[in-house]
C-alpha cells in the first residue's frame, strides 16, 4: 500500500454541492454577503485534511471560455441554467482561501477540471499514490482503478463514500471502469447536454454494454438488435460515437505532476486571518488558525463572557445564591479537574453561537448530567428547585403526536445548560395524574417563566390532565420564526444550526415508518437521555435566540402577539368543531353521482375512454390526440405536464380542459374533505381538532393541518357545500362567522394613504366600482358588471405584483388592453405606485420590509443581478408588509376576542379561523351580545387610518353562516 495520500478537488462540483446543501437556509454575513459556498467549501476541504490525513491536495478549477469539447459539439453544456449569483460571489473568495490555506490550484486553459483532476491522477497513481478524486460527479469513475478512487463527499444525511474499481462496477453493471464512456456515449448526459441515443436511459444502456462490451461492439452487431430500440440505435451511430468523445476524461492535458508543489502545508496566515474576518467564519477561525490571537471586538466578547459565566455547578436563582439539586447529594469529592471542565461548559456554550464546524456534537461526547426522576423523594428536591428559578425549560413525552388524545410518558426539565431532569410516569393513568398533580404548582405558578419548543403541544397535554400553564412564557421555535421566517425552525435543526450539536433521535427509540413503536415501550433509563436532552437543548437555544429577538428589534410582536397567541390556539385547538355525518355521506354520494358524470363528459369529448387521473394519459391524449399545443411541455421522465397552471391557460382551447378541471376538483373534494374528514374525528371527544401552524407561512399567516382548513374551496357550489358539515356542538348554539371584507386593499389604501381609495372605503362605497370608474372613465352609476370585474382583478393583482400578460390571462383579454388598463390604474391611483416604488426602494437599502408591527420578511435577492429572482424579491416587497399586517391585525384580533370571552366567562367559543375569517360556537342566549363584541374587536384591532369592515352571519352550519 502506497505511504503517500494525494486528494484532488473538483472546485465547481463541491461549490454547486455546497450551494444546494445551504440554498433553503443562506448563510449571510452582517453586510449581507452570502458565505455558504465558500462556507461549504471550507468545511469539506477542513474535513478533508482532518479526517483523511492526506500527504498531498490540489484543488482544480474550470477556467473561463470554451474546451475542445465546445469545438467538437457547439450545443455541450449550452442547456446548463444560468449560474445562480451566490455561486459567481462565491468563486473568487473559494480561490483566495485556497490560496491562502497554500493549496495548489490546478487550472488548464481548453480543459475542464476533470481533464486536469485525471491527468494528475494517473500520473500520481504510478508514483505510488494513493488517489482521491473528491466530487459527487459520476463521470469520474471511469478514471477509477487499482490505486485511484472517487471520493463522494457527505450530503442531506447520506456519508461519504469511495468508490474503487468494485464499487464502480457492481454500480453500473459493468465489468471495466472505463466503460463509463460507453455507457454515457449510450445514454448521455442531460446536465452536459451530451445527447446520447434518443430513448435509451441508463438501464437499457447497461444492458447494451453488458452484452456487447463497448459502443464499438455494439455497433459490430447491431444487426442482432430488434424492434424500436434497433432503429433508434442504427439512426443515431453518429451521434453515440460523438457522446462517447465527449463523456471521455482526456487524460493527457499539458500538466506536470509536481510531487513537492502538491504537499501539504501550513496555511498563509496573512492572508487567511482576514479573509476569515471579512467572511465572519468565527469558529472556523479556531479551527483552521488556533494559536492565532481573536480579533480585538471578539476578544472584548470573549472576555465579558468569561467575566459573566457562571459555573454550571453554581446557580444564581432569585432567593439568592444556589446550588443543583444533585450537587447538594453528590460526593464531595469531585476532582478539581472536573470542577474546571464544568466551569467552562456554560462558556463554551455561549462562545458557539454560530457553528462552521460540519462535525457535530453529540451527546455521546458533549458534558452533560441527565437524571431520572423515579421516586416520589426525587421529585420532591426537583420541585422544590424549580419553584426558586426565574424560569425553566419543560418538555413532554407522550404516546402520541395529536395533543387531544395523547397521554403522558414523562416529563423533562432544564433551568441550566447542561443538566436536565427526567420524570417518568407510569401507564395507569390515574398514577400518572396523581404525579403530574405535584408539579402543578410550579406550572401554574405566574412569577416563574416557562421555555418550551412548540410549547402550544406540551400546553394542551397538561390542559388534558387539568393544569393550565401560566406566567410568561418563550417558545424558541416560534422565537426564531420571527428572526428567520423562512428557515426550518425544528429543534434538531436550530440545535444543528446554533448549537453545532445533533440530539439523540427518536427513531433510535421507537423505529420508524410502519414498525414505529410506542415510547411506552421503551425503558425510562433510555427515554431519560432523549427527553432530558430535548429540556436542555431548548433551553441552551432559549438562551441564544432570546438576545437575538432584542436586536432584531421583535420582542413586542413575540412577546404581545405570537406568545399570547398560543392560548389562544390551545384552547380552539382543544375546543374542536362537531362534523354532521350525514351531511358528508350525503355529499359523497352526490360527488359519486358527479365525478362519473363528468367523466363520461371527457371520453365521449376524447373519443375514448382512458384514466383520466394519469397524468400520462391525459397528456397523451390532450397533446397527441386533439393537438392543444404544439409546444407543449414535458417533464424530466418525458410525459406531457399537465399542472393545474397549464391546464389553466389552455381552457379556452377546447370544452374537455375545463372539464379536467372540473374532474380533480370533486376528486380532490371527495378523497380529501367529505371522505377524509370522518378520519379526523376524535374518539375521546367526538370533535374534529384541526392543528394550527404558527411557524409556517413567511408572511405571518396562520396555516392548518389535519384537516387544511386553509384550502376547503369557496369558488365553487360543491366546494362551498363541505362548510355544511361544521356544525354547532349542541342545539343551544349555533355558527357565527366574521370575516374581515377586503383587508388587504384596505392595508394598502392605509400604507399609501391614496385619498381616492380610503374615501370609498371610509364612505362605504365600492372599491371595485369605484376604481372602475376611474380606470374607464365613467360615473359610478354607469359602471357595468364587466367593468366591476376587471377592476376587481386589477385592485387584487397589484398586491401580488400582476403584469399585462398575467391581468390578459386572467381576464381572457389582449395584451394590450390589459396594460391599457394598469397604465389607467397608475394615472389615477398615482400614491399606489409612489407607494409601491418607495417600499422596494426601501427594500433593497434594508435587505428587508416589515409589517406594521415590524414582523420582517427578508429579501436576499432584491439586489440580485439575476431578473428573475429580483423580480420575485420585487413582489415579495410590496406583498409581504400587506399580507403580513393582514396576518398581524387578525392575530391581535383573536387574542383580544379570547380575552374577553374568558374575561365575561361566556359559554360562547373561538373555535376556526380560516384566512381573514373566525368561526365561533356561539351560544343563542349570546348571539347578540357577541356579534357587537366581535365586530368591535376585529375592526379596532390594529387602529389604521381606513376603515375596518367585518361581514357577520348566523347558522346552524358554517354554510348558512358565511
Amino acid at each position: 500500500m502506497p505511504s503517500k495520500k494525494l486528494f484532488l478537488l473538483d472546485a465547481m462540483a463541491l461549490i454547486y454541492r455546497a450551494h444546494f446543501a445551504f440554498v433553503k437556509a443562506p448563510r449571510i454575513t452582517s453586510k449581507g454577503l452570502n458565505t455558504s459556498c465558500v462556507f461549504g467549501f471550507a468545511n469539506a476541504i477542513l474535513e478533508v485534511i482532518q479526517k483523511e490525513k492526506p500527504t498531498h491536495i490540489g484543488v482544480a478549477f474550470d477556467l473561463p471560455g470554451g474546451t475542445f469539447r465546445n469545438e467538437m459539439y457547439p450545443a455541450y453544456k449550452a442547456n446548463r441554467q444560468e449560474q445562480p449569483e451566490d455561486i459567481t460571489i462565491a468563486i473568487p473568495y473559494v480561490k483566495k482561501l485556497v490560496e491562502a490555506m497554500d493549496i495548489p490550484l490546478l487550472m488548464v486553459q481548453g480543459f475542464e477540471a476533470d481533464d486536469v483532476i485525471g491527468t494528475i491522477a494517473k500520473k500520481a497513481a504510478k508514483a505510488d499514490f494513493e488517489v482521491f478524486m473528491m466530487t459527487p460527479d459520476k463521470d469520474y469513475g471511469q478514471i477509477v482503478e487499482e490505486h485511484v478512487y472517487l471520493y463522494k463527499p457527505a450530503i442531506f444525511g447520506k456519508d461519504v463514500e469511495i468508490m474503487g474499481v468494485k464499487e464502480i462496477c457492481d454500480r453500473w453493471g459493468i465489468s471495466r471502469t472505463e466503460q463509463i464512456i460507453d455507457l454515457l456515449g449510450l445514454m448521455g448526459d442531460a446536465v452536459d447536454n451530451i445527447p446520447g441515443v434518443p430513448g435509451v436511459g441508463e438501464k437499457t444502456a447497461a444492458k447494451l454494454i453488458a452484452a456487447y462490451d463497448s459502443v464499438e461492439g455494439l455497433y459490430e452487431n447491431v444487426d442482432k438488435l430488434t424492434g424500436k430500440l434497433a432503429e433508434t440505435v442504427k439512426n443515431n451511430k453518429e451521434q453515440a460515437f460523438l457522446s462517447k468523445e465527449l463523456a471521455r476524461i482526456d487524460l493527457n492535458v499539458p500538466i506536470e505532476f509536481d510531487e513537492d508543489f502538491l504537499k501539504i502545508s501550513s496555511p498563509k496566515v496573512e492572508i487567511l486571518s482576514p479573509l476569515l474576518d471579512e467572511l465572519e467564519f468565527r469558529t472556523l477561525r479556531k479551527r483552521l488558525l488556533p494559536d492565532e490571537p481573536q480579533t480585538s471586538g471578539s476578544s472584548q466578547t470573549s472576555a465579558s463572557k468569561k467575566q459573566d459565566s457562571t459555573p454550571i455547578n453554581a446557580l444564581k436563582a432569585k432567593s439568592g445564591q444556589q446550588i443543583s439539586m444533585f450537587e447538594a447529594m453528590a460526593s464531595p469529592s469531585q476532582t478539581t479537574s472536573e470542577k474546571i471542565e464544568n466551569q467552562f461548559f456554560q462558556e463554551e456554550i455561549e462562545e458557539n453561537i454560530y457553528h462552521e464546524s460540519s462535525i457535530k456534537d453529540t451527546i455521546s461526547n458533549k458534558i452533560h448530567e441527565y437524571h431520572l426522576i423515579d421516586t416520589p423523594e426525587l421529585r420532591k428536591s426537583l420541585i422544590h428547585y424549580l419553584s426558586k428559578q426565574d424560569e425553566f425549560c419543560f418538555d413532554s413525552e407522550t404516546t402520541s403526536v395529536d395533543a387531544v388524545d395523547a397521554e403522558i410518558v414523562g416529563l423533562s426539565f432544564a433551568y441550566r445548560a447542561g443538566e436536565a431532569y427526567y420524570v417518568p410516569m407510569p401507564e395507569n393513568q390515574i398514577e400518572a395524574q396523581r404525579i403530574i398533580n405535584e408539579f402543578k404548582e410550579v406550572f401554574e405558578n405566574e412569577s416563574i417563566s416557562k421555555i418550551g419548543q412548540n410549547i402550544k403541544y406540551d400546553l394542551m397535554i397538561l390542559k388534558n390532565y387539568g393544569i393550565e400553564l401560566k406566567g410568561k412564557m418563550f417558545d424558541t421555535m416560534l422565537a426564531h420564526y420571527i428572526i428567520e421566517p423562512e428557515q426550518r425552525h425544528g429543534m434538531d435543526y436550530l440545535s444543528n444550526i446554533y448549537l453545532n450539536y445533533d440530539p439523540v433521535s427518536i427513531e433510535t427509540l421507537i423505529g420508524k415508518g410502519k414498525s414505529q413503536g410506542s415510547m411506552r415501550d421503551v425503558a425510562a433509563e433510555k427515554i431519560k437521555e432523549y427527553a432530558a436532552e430535548d429540556a436542555d437543548v431548548t433551553l441552551q437555544l432559549k438562551s441564544i435566540l432570546q438576545p437575538k429577538i432584542v436586536e432584531y428589534q421583535q420582542q413586542k410582536l413575540l412577546e404581545n402577539v405570537e406568545m399570547p397567541l398560543v392560548n389562544v390556539l390551545a384552547g380552539m385547538e382543544y375546543e374542536g368543531v362537531r362534523i354532521d355525518m350525514n351531511a358528508l355521506k350525503e355529499m359523497s354520494n352526490v360527488l359519486d353521482v358527479d365525478v362519473k358524470q363528468i367523466q363520461s363528459d371527457i371520453f365521449s369529448l376524447a373519443g375514448q375512454e382512458f384514466n383520466v387521473a394519469s397524468p400520462k394519459q391525459l397528456g397523451d391524449i390532450l397533446f397527441d390526440k386533439l393537438k392543444l399545443d404544439s409546444k407543449a411541455k414535458k417533464t424530466k421522465t418525458g410525459q406531457y405536464a399537465t399542472g393545474e397552471e397549464i391546464l389553466s391557460k389552455l381552457e379556452n382551447e377546447h370544452e374537455i380542459v375545463r372539464k379536467i378541471l372540473d374532474f380533480r376538483e370533486l376528486v380532490k373534494l371527495k378523497n380529501t374533505y367529505v371522505d377524509a374528514l370522518p378520519e379526523l374525528i376524535s374518539k375521546k371527544t367526538g370533535r374534529i381538532h384541526t392543528s394550527y401552524n404558527q411557524a409556517v407561512a413567511a408572511t405571518g399567516r396562520l396555516s392548518s393541518t389535519n384537516p387544511n382548513l386553509q384550502n376547503i374551496p369557496i369558488r365553487t357550489p360543491r366546494g362551498r357545500e363541505i362548510r355544511k358539515a361544521f356544525v354547532p356542538r349542541n342545539e343551544d348554539f349555533l355558527i357565527l362567522s366574521a370575516d374581515y371584507s377586503q383587508i388587504e386593499l384596505r392595508i394598502m389604501a392605509a400604507f399609501s394613504e391614496d385619498e381616492s381609495m380610503l374615501e370609498a372605503f371610509n364612505q362605504g362605497i365600492d372599491i371595485h366600482s369605484t376604481t372602475a370608474s376611474k380606470v374607464f372613465k365613467v360615473s359610478l352609476a354607469d359602471v357595468t358588471s364587466d367593468m366591476r370585474r376587471k377592476a376587481k382583478m386589477v385592485n387584487f393583482g397589484i398586491i401580488y405584483g400582476i403584469s399585462a400578460f398575467g391581468l390578459a390571462q386572467r381576464l381572457n383579454i389582449p395584451r394590450g388592453e390589459a396594460k391599457d388598463i394598469i397604465d389607467a390604474y397608475w394615472v389615477e391611483f398615482p400614491k399606489i405606485k409612489l407607494f409601491m416604488d418607495s417600499t422596494i426602494n426601501k427594500a433593497r437599502e434594508m435587505k428587508f420590509v416589515e409589517t406594521i408591527l415590524g414582523r420582517r420578511r427578508y429579501l436576499r435577492d432584491i439586489n440580485s443581478q439575476n431578473m428573475t429572482d429580483r423580480g420575485f424579491a420585487e413582489r415579495n416587497a410590496i406583498n409581504a408588509p400587506i399580507q403580513g399586517s393582514a396576518a398581524d391585525m387578525i392575530k391581535v384580533a383573536m387574542i383580544q376576542i379570547h380575552d374577553f370571552i374568558e374575561k365575561e366567562n361566556l359559554q360562547s367559543r373561538m373555535i376556526l379561523q380560516v384566512h381573514d375569517e373566525l368561526v365561533f360556537d356561539a351560544h343563542r342566549s349570546e348571539v347578540d351580545f357577541l356579534k357587537t363584541k366581535v365586530n368591535e374587536l376585529m375592526c379596532n384591532a390594529i387602529p389604521m387610518a381606513v376603515k375596518m369592515e367585518t361581514g357577520m352571519g348566523i347558522g346552524e352550519n358554517w354554510l348558512e353562516a358565511h
